[in-house]
C-alpha cells in the first residue's frame, strides 16, 4: 500500500480560492505494474485555473485532483515494474488529469477511484498532481535525470514543450531568421527566446505598457532577446523602421489578441504565417484586408494538448529530456517562486494576480 496522501481538491468548477480545498486520501494498493510517487513539486498553471473555473475546453469530472504537471522520487514499485526504482525521479508523460469519487465532507475522506474519460492522452490512467503520493501504472512516468533543479523538472512539460513545438511545427526557421512575439514576459515567451537564441535566431519581441516595462526589457534582452518593444512604441505607420539588424520575420506568435495581435501581423514578412496559443486580453483577432489580400499571410492555432493527443505524444519524452539537458546546461533559465505545499493557498493567491504580479508559483510538498 502507497502511505496517506494529502490533495487539493474541488467537487464543483467556480473560483479557485473558493472551492479548493486540502483533504486527506487513503492509502492506496500498489499492483504489480504500478509506480508510487512521493511528488516533490507541481505548478500552479493558468490552464489549471481554468478547469477550475470550468472554462477550459477539456477538463475533469469533479470532484476532482488539481494539477496538471510535476516531478516525484519513486516511494515504491510493483513487482513487475521495470525501468524504474526507488529513489528515482519521474513525471508524468505525456500529463493527465484524474478526479475523485465519494468525498465525504464530514471526515474529509475519499474513495479515489482509477476512472479516465481524457481521450486526448490515449490509454494510460489520469493523474492530478496537487497532491503528495501518486499510485499509477509505470506507463505514466517518465524518468529524468535526477541533476535537474526541481522547480524546472516540475514545469517542464506545458510551457517549454509549447515553446519549443512551436519553433519547430509552422514553417522552417533556419540560423539567421527572426521571429516575432507578443506576451514575450510570459514563460512560453522567454522559452521562445532562448531556444531561438540558441539556434541562431533572431527574436522581435512586444512586452504590455506598464511599471517596470524598462526593467523586464532589460530581463529579457540578457536572455537573449534582440530587440523589445513596448505596445505604445509601436504606434507608427511603420513598425518595421524601428528594426536594426534583425531580418523581417516569417513566424509569429499570439498570446494576447486584441491590438497586440495586430502589432505582430505588421511585422511579418511577405507569406509569413501568425500562431495563436492563447487570448490573455480576451479580445479577438482581427486582421486586416490587406494582411490578406497583399502579405498572403496564414493564421494558425496551436494548443499543446490536441498535439499530444496525435500519435507523436510518446514522443514528447524525448522533447522533454533534450529542454531538460538545456536547463541543465544554463541554456533555459525563467523565473519560478516556490511555495510550501502548507501555503498552498497564499500560492494560488498569487496565481490568480490577487496579490500583484508574482513568478509562476510551483508548489513544493
Amino acid at each position: 500500500m502507497s502511505p496517506p496522501s494529502k490533495a487539493v481538491v474541488y467537487d464543483r468548477e467556480g473560483a479557485p480560492e473558493t472551492v479548493t480545498k486540502v483533504i486527506e486520501l487513503p492509502a492506496v494498493e500498489v499492483k504489480e505494474n504500478d509506480v508510487c510517487v512521493k511528488m516533490l513539486a507541481a505548478p500552479i498553471n493558468p490552464s489549471d485555473i481554468n478547469r477550475i473555473q470550468g472554462v477550459y475546453p477539456v477538463r475533469p469530472q469533479v470532484p476532482a485532483v488539481g494539477g496538471y504537471e510535476g516531478v516525484g522520487e519513486v516511494y515504491s514499485v510493483g513487482s513487475a515494474v521495470t525501468g524504474v526504482a526507488p529513489g528515482d525521479w519521474v513525471i508524468p508523460s505525456p500529463p493527465s488529469f484524474g478526479y475523485l469519487r465519494s468525498i465525504d465532507d464530514r471526515n474529509q475522506s475519499v474513495t479515489f477511484s482509477v476512472l479516465c474519460n481524457c481521450n486526448y492522452v490515449g490509454n494510460l490512467p489520469c493523474i492530478g498532481t496537487w497532491q503528495t503520493y501518486i499510485v499509477k501504472d509505470q506507463s505514466v512516468w517518465h524518468k529524468i535525470n535526477k541533476d535537474t533543479p526541481m522547480e524546472y523538472a516540475a514545469t517542464i512539460t506545458v510551457n517549454p514543450l509549447s515553446a519549443l513545438r512551436m519553433l519547430e511545427d509552422f514553417t522552417t526557421i533556419n540560423s539567421g531568421d527572426s521571429i516575432v512575439q507578443n506576451g514575450a514576459t510570459s514563460i512560453v515567451g522567454q522559452c521562445i527566446i532562448q531556444i531561438a537564441r540558441f539556434r541562431g535566431i533572431h527574436s522581435i519581441n512586444i512586452i504590455r505598457d506598464r511599471a517596470g516595462s524598462d526593467e523586464a526589457k532589460e530581463k529579457l534582452k540578457k536572455i537573449g532577446a534582440d530587440e523589445v518593444f513596448t505596445e505604445s512604441q509601436l504606434e507608427v505607420k511603420n513598425v518595421k523602421s524601428l528594426l536594426t539588424n534583425v531580418p523581417e520575420p516569417a513566424l509569429g506568435f499570439n498570446c494576447v489578441g486584441g491590438n497586440s495581435a495586430s502589432l505582430v501581423l505588421k511585422f511579418l514578412r511577405q507569406g509569413g504565417t501568425m500562431v495563436t496559443y492563447g487570448g490573455m486580453s480576451k479580445k479577438p483577432v482581427t486582421v486586416s484586408t490587406s494582411s490578406f489580400i497583399f502579405k498572403d499571410l496564414s493564421l494558425k492555432g496551436f494548443w499543446l494538448q490536441k498535439w499530444m493527443s496525435s500519435d507523436k505524444a510518446i514522443e514528447c519524452r524525448t522533447m522533454i529530456d533534450y529542454l531538460l539537458c538545456l536547463v541543465r546546461e544554463g541554456k533555459l533559465k525563467y523565473e519560478l517562486e516556490l511555495v510550501p505545499f502548507n501555503n498552498f493557498q497564499v500560492g494560488l493567491s498569487k496565481a490568480l494576480g490577487l496579490q500583484g504580479s508574482h513568478p509562476k508559483q510551483v508548489i513544493k510538498f
